[in-house]
């Protein structure tokens, strides 16, 4: 007896669901239309390649785990590549925040006030953008550290 198989769309929109995302969102971070995304979930188009692989990126899983057990062609499922980038702005950002935040930790550097400055400012001016509910509270968090460090001196 042959296995269920999961629509690409359904998988796409559940994920992008447990985001926070809305299609349009979502159509921006691809590169695409709302309605090439909408058509992507409803099932009437297949996605390429390189759309598996942002997809896949942004829901932080690599290309075939987002493929299996789902209608995507299986020639198509051969040629993505095993691995997809996982990582965002912000969680590069929140990486280099937190390393700036332990170095001042160890050293009490002099020009403390400047950092603290500098960061408040650039996670200030991201927090201004649309950004997926996840990524908008590791942002908040990463601000609140750096007043939290500011506030003990």
């Amino acid at each position: 007896m042959s296995e269920q198989l999961e629509h690409l769309g359904r998988r796409i929109a559940e994920l992008r669901a447990k985001l926070g995302l809305t299609q349009q969102e979502l159509a921006e971070r691809l590169a695409v239309s709302r309605t090439a995304v909408s058509h992507l979930e409803a099932g009437m188009t297949v996605p390429g390649e390189r759309t598996v692989v942002l997809l896949a990126g942004l829901f932080k899983v690599e290309p075939f785990e987002l493929v299996a057990g789902t209608t995507y062609p299986a020639a198509k499922a051969e040629r993505l590549p095993t691995i997809a980038a996982r990582y965002t702005e912000i969680d590069l950002l929140v990486a280099l925040v937190d390393n700036d935040l332990a170095w001042l930790e160890r050293t009490g550097a002099d020009h403390e006030r400047r950092v603290l400055d500098e960061w408040e400012a650039r996670l200030g001016a991201i927090d201004e953008r649309r950004l997926p509910l996840a990524e908008r509270e590791l942002l908040r968090e990463a601000r609140a550290r750096v007043r939290l460090r500011r506030d003990r001196r």
